[in-house]
Formats: C-alpha cells, structure tokens, sequence
C-alpha cells in the first residue's frame, strides 16, 4: 500500500519558487490500476519521480509497505528503486549498445545472481512482453512499441512490486498504445500495482483508480 500524506513538491528557480506539487494526500492500495490525468505541466512527471524514488519532496510523507521513503538515505533511495519500483518512461531509456537481453540484464548486476540465471530471467521477460524474437537487436532496429515493451521487461527485471509509467503511449500511435496498456493491464491481474501517467482519456476504462491532477492538486474519482 502507498500512502501519501500532506505531499508538496517545491523547486526553487533563481529567486522564484515553483509548486509542483501541493499539500496531497491519497493512498493507492496494493493491486490498483491507476490512471493519473491532467494537462501539461500539471506536476504528473514530479508526482510519478517522488512515488519512484528519482526526486525527494520538499515536505510530507510516502509511504511504502510502512515506510517513509521520503526519509530515505540516497542508498536507501537506490535500493528502493532497485527492488521495490520499476520506471517506464516514454522515450524508452534503453541503453542504444545494449541488445534487448542485454538491457533487460543490465539491472539485474547487483542482483546476486548468476550470469546464467540473469539471462534465463530476461529471456522469460522478453517472452512475457512479446519480444523473443528481437532479444539479439539493438534498440535502433526496433519500433516505438517494440521498444517500449523491450523498456517494460527492464522494468520488471527485478520483480518489483510497484509499476510506473510515464505516458508510456505518447511516442506511440494509437494502436500499438492500446496494446501496451493492454500488456500493463495484463501484469496489473499477476499482481502489480500499476500507476500511469497518460492524456490518453480511452486509457481511462483499465483503471481501478484515476487520479486527476491540475496545478499540482490531485483529486480523486
């Protein structure tokens, strides 16, 4: 369970101070398929990097299975995204030299597994998310959705229990970003929770939980 309390997110640029994110508070249960939608510029990606561990808020509480992260030393912080979060982002962030297996392995290095078995691992990933028969390319000889699936198996490498996606469609054209929310759904009925930032209003109908945010307020439907 993720439990936000009385969230505010202020960056500081020259002498002006910008509210990114002000006085929220919510808890989004373990399971939930969460949609969170808002114009650009509405604080979702601040939202989404505090929940991930990227970004430290200026003062409030996360809590995450009963601890407050925002508390969280930067090692701390490095173990959490390692093992409790995994990122999708919506240009990918594949490593360009990297083949797909080899990104899907890359995060799993510190893992303590052996070589062998961070490859069966990614192996298994890249056939759950449809991509086995690209797992020798490198990202330039994929598509955007091809792409994006090879991004979400990185995600998963390490089993996390909690899924961020930030506007993991917009580079996509609409169907293809109707087949990732349906491989998002998919893993939410294995068990993630699953939290994605979208303008994509169609996505609406997969959510358990949509969030609405609008000048760093969220509200809740």
């Amino acid at each position: 369970m993720i439990v936000i309390e009385n969230l505010i997110k202020v960056y500081k640029r020259g002498k002006i101070e910008v509210i990114a994110i002000r006085d929220v508070s919510l808890t989004i249960e373990d399971g939930a398929m969460v949609m969170l939608v808002g114009p650009s510029g509405s604080g979702k990606t601040t939202f989404l990097h505090l929940l991930g561990g990227i970004d430290r808020p200026t003062a409030g509480k996360i809590i995450v299975n009963g601890k407050n992260i925002a508390m969280f030393s930067d090692k701390e912080l490095t173990e959490y995204r390692r093992k409790e979060v995994g990122i999708v982002f919506q240009f990918f962030n594949l490593i360009p030299f990297l083949t797909a297996l080899e990104n899907v392995m890359l995060p799993m290095q510190f893992s303590g597994m052996s070589k062998e078995k961070m490859k069966k691992r990614a192996k298994s990933l890249l056939r759950m998310v449809g991509m086995e028969h690209r797992e020798q390319h490198y990202p330039d000889e994929m598509s955007g959705g091809e792409q994006q699936r090879v991004a979400i198996a990185v995600a998963l490498a390490n089993d996390p229990p909690i899924l961020i996606a930030d506007e993991p469609t917009g580079e996509l054209d609409s169907a293809t970003g109707l087949e990732i929310i349906k491989l998002f759904k998919k893993l939410n009925e294995m068990g993630k929770t699953v939290i994605i930032a979208t303008h994509d209003l169609r996505l609406l109908s997969y959510a358990t939980q949509i969030l609405r945010i609008e000048d760093g307020k969220i509200s809740i439907n």
